[in-house]
């Protein structure tokens, strides 16, 4: 059954096999970003002040230190797909293709590692109040 039946097109089965995939897990990490993002804001302006110590207090709350992960792995999950898209859209080279994909998930993982473990170090308390 090719790509270019009208049952692979009904499935969903572009020419990578994962389109629907891909297209589906970008729109839910965009709704969590959103969601997640509006709860950000809402949350930092609703702080009555913004020195040091009232942001590590208030990120010391589970209530606030889960869900800024949550954002954190979303939006960098997103980026991901994001520029995933891009790159196999426009490096036509499979070797470069297959190493900017390589780059890629590195620096993705290694952001998003960085900025959970800061979130958590604080929430755990890391950093003095």
């Amino acid at each position: 059954m090719g790509t270019g039946t009208g049952l692979g097109r009904v499935r969903g089965l572009g020419s990578a096999r994962s389109g629907t995939h891909h297209w589906w897990l970008q729109r839910v990490t965009a709704a969590a970003n959103l969601v997640l993002m509006i709860w950000f804001v809402v949350s930092i302006v609703r702080l009555p002040i913004l020195d040091h110590q009232a942001v590590v207090l208030w990120l010391k709350s589970p209530l606030v230190a889960v869900p800024l992960v949550l954002l954190v792995l979303s939006t960098f999950w997103h980026l991901r797909l994001g520029l995933q898209t891009f790159i196999e859209d426009y490096v036509h080279d499979e070797g470069n293709k297959v190493a900017v994909l390589l780059l890629l998930n590195a620096y993705v993982f290694l952001c998003g590692a960085l900025c959970v473990f800061s979130i958590l170090k604080i929430a755990f308390g890391g950093v003095p109040a």
